[in-house]
């Protein structure tokens, strides 16, 4: 079994599964995956922090925004990294998200919207024309607060459970801002009024958007795994203070256990 190592004073991720093949650590929100030009300032990432706390090569198979935290997997050789991002990239591995919402969405659908490829001067577009992108979403709470922010006396938010069955660029993201319900703490397709709201009311300036379970056949050795991760500190106690459910959705099937 993989070892979280002997440790030193520097950071350390939260490890929810770990064994000889595969890890999956709990990223914290503003944490990026690997070193990137876009943010040419930061010192900080999930590759280098597991591999010093676990003192070994580590690949990820996978990404999460800088602002979305969450379940993030790594594998420990090249053979069962491409057997794992194969099945991420084809869809055989099943990823639940929460997030906090402007408005109040119906209680169930989908939004099937294609989505052109995102494109930046540090990476650029691979594929031409609108792909076909689509996200299940599940109305878990709502609250109305007495402040008004657009041209209504209160303001309303909900809690929404997500599953894309594709995995575009920031399909999330897009997908709710396409539908008049950006994710709050988005700066990039959000709403900055109501970003401004919460973060003056709860202190809370990150992404309310967090992957809280993954389920995924092992690459290696087949066995089913659901691995859970709490949305953060943050993002826990605005659940609390709204009286929201709690962040985990209800268990489907065992989970093989996690190493200490």
């Amino acid at each position: 079994m993989v070892s979280d190592g002997t440790g030193d004073a520097r950071e350390r991720l939260a490890v929810l599964h770990a064994d000889e093949h595969i890890v999956v650590v709990n990223k914290p929100s503003g944490l990026l995956v690997h070193c990137s030009p876009i943010d040419r300032h930061e010192r900080r990432f999930a590759v280098q922090l597991l591999r010093d706390q676990l003192g070994r090569r580590v690949h990820p198979v996978h990404r999460l925004d800088k602002g979305t935290s969450g379940a993030l997997a790594f594998a420990l050789d090249r053979e069962t990294a491409a057997k794992l991002a194969a099945d991420f990239a084809n869809q055989r591995v099943t990823k639940t998200y929460l997030e906090i919402v402007r408005g109040w969405p119906a209680e169930t659908g989908a939004i099937d919207y294609p989505l052109e490829a995102v494109a930046d001067r540090y990476v650029p577009a691979t594929e031409k024309g609108p792909k076909p992108a689509r996200t299940l979403f599940r109305r878990l709470g709502t609250v109305e607060l007495p402040q008004r922010v657009d041209r209504y006396p209160t303001s309303r938010y909900a809690l929404l459970e997500l599953q894309p069955d594709t995995g575009r660029r920031h399909q999330l993201r897009r997908h709710l801002a396409h539908v008049s319900h950006p994710i709050i703490g988005d700066s990039t397709y959000g709403k900055g009024r109501h970003n401004r709201l919460f973060a003056e009311l709860f202190g809370v300036q990150r992404l309310l958007l967090a992957c809280v379970r993954l389920e995924l056949a092992h690459p290696v050795t087949g066995t089913p795994l659901l691995i859970d991760a709490e949305p953060g500190a943050d993002f826990s106690a605005l659940l609390a203070r709204f009286g929201w459910p709690p962040a985990k959705p209800p268990a489907s099937r065992s989970v093989s256990p996690a190493s200490p």
